[in-house]
């Protein structure tokens, strides 16, 4: 299930998208694993304190995005998605590298950039 799942319920961005993006962030550390099988919508409603519809469109997202699928009567679980992850990763790697790059040209220093780094690392850990 989700024992490290959180949702700020006081946070501008709808639970839906929380739910959505735990999931991704669990995947993607390896938490939950290829063929894992997911909480029930109700299951995961009822531990979360929201209606199930919530979790139903979270669901939904991430089936779409090919995060997790669905079997008849079986459940949801986790797809085995290691190539996409892969590509997600090495894309965001791309981008990093592209906006530190524009950070040195507009003046932006190594321990500045170290200080950011910690702090996001930090943050990551309070999560």
């Amino acid at each position: 299930m989700f024992s490290m799942f959180h949702i700020n319920y006081r946070s501008g961005e709808p639970i839906y998208m929380q739910i959505y993006n735990e999931v991704v962030k669990e995947i993607s550390l390896g938490l939950l694993i290829p063929q894992e099988k997911l909480a029930t919508v109700r299951e995961l409603a009822s531990e979360l304190g929201i209606n199930p519809n919530t979790v139903s469109k979270a669901y939904q997202m991430l089936e779409a995005n090919g995060y997790i699928f669905s079997a008849v009567g079986k459940g949801s679980f986790v797809a085995d998605n290691t190539d996409k992850l892969a590509g997600l990763k090495e894309g965001t790697m791309n981008d990093l590298r592209k906006l530190m790059k524009d950070a040195v040209r507009y003046g932006v220093t190594l321990g500045e950039m170290r200080k950011l780094v910690d702090e996001v690392f930090s943050d990551r850990k309070t999560e």
